[in-house]
């Protein structure tokens, strides 16, 4: 299990936070740091509480009860429109599906986060973060003309255009076949090592896992393991191992 840190080093921290939705609960006091220039996978059994994890640090959600930091910004003392405002400014996001406007263009997709907030976008700079994704030369095609892999990639330069102090990727290689999926993996690893990006991606497979500097297990909602230096066949040996435990509790 993972000791906390101080706000000052993580770029994202809880702390005894808990989340419930009714009578569930889907967190139950977890604490938890996220360093700068880290890369960290979030796994566990189904319903374990990795996807609420994920929305809770991001301030998608409220917990019940704990505090939540970004940087040295507590999200519990922030307003809606503030939370909505950090999450422009400081975070950026990816997902599965990559929620691409099909009638923009890459650079115009990619642009969009900036116009919404209010900034005019450089071209300069949209043209440098889909360089930094591999796909400059693809600037001007619309997501049906793009593959799932590069559209995927697009999702990456949208989400990285605002400088954020941290990624979170939701399944990021959920909808890509192998060899596509892999390339993803290699820029989230290769964005850390060069830039110094944070990433938090939720994900189950263990081959994904083995890209992050470590990686945090989840079961009902509590963080029950840590592994650093991940490796994929540990990986999946500890989700067996913890996937048949709370199997044979639910049984009991």
């Amino acid at each position: 299990m993972t000791e906390a840190r101080g706000a000052a080093e993580d770029v994202v921290s809880l702390e005894g936070v808990q989340k419930r939705f009714g009578s569930v609960v889907a967190l139950d006091s977890v604490t938890l740091g996220f360093a700068r220039g880290t890369f960290t996978a979030v796994m566990g059994p189904s319903g374990s509480g990795k996807s609420t994890l994920l929305q809770t640090a991001a301030g998608l959600e409220r917990p019940t009860a704990g505090t939540v930091r970004v940087g040295d910004t507590d999200l519990g003392t922030l307003s809606e429109t503030g939370l909505t405002l950090l999450r422009r400014e400081r975070i950026g996001f990816v997902f599965q599906s990559f929620n691409l406007l099909s009638s923009l263009t890459a650079e115009q997709n990619v642009a969009l986060p900036l116009r919404l907030a209010g900034r005019k976008p450089s071209r300069k700079d949209v043209r440098a973060v889909l360089q930094t994704v591999g796909l400059a030369d693809r600037a001007r095609h619309r997501p049906a003309e793009l593959s799932g892999g590069q559209q995927q990639r697009v999702a990456i330069a949208r989400a990285i255009i605002t400088k954020p102090d941290v990624l979170f990727a939701d399944e990021p290689t959920g909808a890509l076949d192998s060899r596509t999926g892999r390339e993803v993996l290699a820029l989230l690893r290769s964005m850390v090592d060069t830039q110094g990006q944070t990433v938090v991606m939720v994900t189950h497979d263990p081959f994904a896992a083995s890209h992050a500097d470590r990686v945090v297990f989840l079961g009902d909602g509590r963080l029950v393991a840590e592994m650093k230096a991940p490796t994929a066949q540990a990986v999946a040996e500890r989700m067996t191992a913890l996937e048949t435990a709370f199997e044979t509790a639910a049984e009991a």
